[in-house]
């Protein structure tokens, strides 16, 4: 009820400030489960994905947009809360899992789960290295992945604003890719990683987003070593 009161309030005018745009919304179903699987350039992402869509989409997001501090910070995590926004602790393990399965559990019951594949936002706008979470999930709901790409949401909240600029901002949504010819292999590290890597080229012909074999969260740990990133930057070991 909440969510729907709050996309018919913040909807309008994120349309008149940021005058958004959305290509290919008829490729995310109109029912039943699906893993829409999304760039992440800013903290917005989750803002306007869930506001142009007609469906409710519940995405994963850091553990950290639920403890802030101040106005800020509590204006954060009231929407994270409202829009369904499952949390999740970055620095991996069972806390990490325990995120995934609830993912799974969403989209037994048939609805819409979102993930960002990259596990953290992109620090320099190009397109990294996919965690097989995303591959998983699709094996172990079945449900297909529908590749979504973020537009010029960075620009409209480089890293560090906090308050987003006005900018023109867009999304795509490719075709759906059915993974069902792997179901049963999702312990196979190979499958997993071949999965991917494929939902990853469909994102980079999507955003036209230059790819980066390399973990978003490393090059950000280099970054912020060299005195270069001063964002915050993601811990635990990747996949």
């Amino acid at each position: 009820m909440f969510y729907r009161l709050l996309k018919a309030i913040l909807g309008p005018i994120l349309k008149i400030v940021y005058k958004p745009w959305i290509e290919g919304a008829e490729n995310i179903p109109s029912e039943g489960p699906a893993i829409l699987a999304s760039n992440h350039l800013a903290v917005i992402d989750s803002f306007f994905l869930p506001l142009m869509i007609e469906r409710e989409v519940v995405f994963m997001g850091k553990a950290d947009y639920f403890t802030g501090k101040g106005v800020k910070g509590k204006l954060v995590a009231r929407f994270m809360r409202a829009v369904g926004t499952i949390p999740v602790d970055r620095t991996g393990g069972k806390k990490s899992q325990a995120a995934l399965r609830t993912g799974l559990r969403r989209l037994d019951e048939g609805g819409l789960f979102g993930i960002y594949p990259e596990g953290t936002r992109s620090p320099d706008g190009r397109l990294y290295r996919g965690k097989t979470g995303v591959a998983r999930m699709a094996l172990e709901s079945g449900a297909p992945v529908v590749p979504v790409a973020m537009i010029g949401t960075n620009v409209a909240q480089p890293i560090g604003t906090v308050i987003p600029r006005p900018h023109r901002v867009g999304i795509k949504v490719g075709p759906a890719l059915d993974f069902s010819r792997y179901r049963g292999l999702e312990n196979d590290r190979f499958v997993l990683r071949a999965i991917t890597d494929e939902i990853m080229y469909s994102l980079m012909s999507l955003s036209g987003q230059e790819y980066v074999d390399k973990y978003a969260a490393d090059v950000k740990r280099k970054l912020s070593e060299e005195g270069k990133f001063a964002g915050p930057v993601p811990g635990g070991k990747q996949k």
